[in-house]
């Protein structure tokens, strides 16, 4: 079977990375040949990370080369679709390709139809918020990462809809006890865009560090400052990003309460659990569903709860080794691609004509 993969961005890209990419040599061991063509390079990820525009003679070369990718996809068996072809373009191309009888499938881990149905531009709205609802129900399977994404996938009349959610590699992540480690250390795993959402519980952290013995350990963020605070920030890179997190005695993820955050997949959370970390994370989207609270780390709303959480897992090691264990477990029966990749396959296997 050969499957004509259409990514957003090479190995750097996360997304990318972590909802396609990572599935290959499994589907590759059962007989699936997948072909990648990523729209977008490692340079565009470099230069969105360090804030620089990047040139549109660029961008519009990734978009010739995509078409004329789009203009070979007959040769293949299906087509695997990373959120859509063309960004901030209509669903023409993947219109054309359902009705000429090319099956595909799509795949969601992020709010992107908001960017278009709630763009502050009323020209962007008028011409692309239905955009991907018209993507999904050209589809012949719509894979969502939560079901905030695949109810909207419902309710666009998608013939077909898989909750997968974004899951980690088993056999990358360990445990790692930091039994005997002075001070609490307090991580954070992400990107310069996504550095934001920290300023949510500034204060909360501020106050905490001021009571001393312990520290904060940023991954992949660029420059972050918290009240002349010492921060570790750390650059970010695939091989270190699991011994970056072994040195945290829990992992964080604050996020607004908002259409767009409501859409994310959680993925550093799952992250911190597999390394057997317990975690403190906003109470939005899917958060509330990975969190069991009180049983692998607590959901925080407010600068008290946040406070109070830092406060009890820094105080009891026990109580971080137990709430550790259980989301290990949890990512070995839920969020990994040993349970995952199996359900890909199927969904291949099941839209091979």
């Amino acid at each position: 079977m050969k499957v004509l993969l259409f990514s957003r961005y090479g190995l750097l890209g996360a997304s990318s990375r972590v909802r396609s990419y990572q599935y290959l040599p499994y589907l590759k061991a059962h007989g699936i040949d997948v072909t990648v063509v990523p729209l977008l390079n490692d340079g565009y990820v470099k230069a969105l990370y360090s804030g620089k525009a990047k040139p549109l003679f660029s961008i519009f070369g990734s978009y010739m080369r995509r078409l004329g990718n789009i203009l070979n996809s007959r040769s293949f068996d299906l087509v695997w679709i990373e959120k859509e072809l063309f960004p901030w373009l209509p669903a023409w191309m993947e219109m054309i390709l359902s009705r000429v009888g090319i099956p595909y499938i799509v795949d969601y881990d992020d709010a992107i139809f908001h960017r278009y149905d709630m763009n502050p531009h009323g020209v962007v709205r008028a011409l692309l918020g239905n955009k991907i609802d018209k993507i999904m129900r050209n589809a012949n399977v719509v894979v969502a990462g939560n079901m905030y994404l695949a109810n909207y996938a419902i309710r666009s009349g998608a013939k077909r809809v898989e909750s997968i959610p974004t899951v980690i590699d088993l056999d990358r992540y360990s445990i790692k006890d930091r039994a005997n480690a002075s001070g609490f250390n307090v991580g954070w795993i992400g990107s310069p865009v996504t550095a934001k959402y920290l300023n949510l519980i500034k204060p909360a952290i501020v106050q905490f560090y001021k009571e001393g013995n312990s520290s904060l350990s940023l991954v992949g963020l660029g420059q972050f400052k918290l009240d002349e605070l010492p921060i570790n920030i750390i650059p970010w890179s695939e091989e270190t990003e699991v011994a970056n997190i072994h040195n945290f005695d829990v992992g964080i993820m604050p996020l607004p309460d908002s259409p767009w955050e409501r859409g994310k997949c959680g993925y550093k959370l799952i992250q911190y659990m597999a390394c057997g970390k317990p975690i403190i994370a906003s109470p939005v989207g899917v958060n509330s569903e990975i969190v069991e609270h009180g049983v692998n780390g607590f959901l925080a709303g407010s600068r008290k709860e946040w406070l109070e959480a830092l406060t009890v897992l820094r105080d009891d090691h026990g109580l971080r080794k137990k709430m550790g264990a259980a989301g290990r477990k949890m990512v070995e029966e839920k969020y990994c691609i040993q349970v995952t990749a199996p359900k890909i396959l199927s969904i291949m296997k099941d839209n091979y004509n």
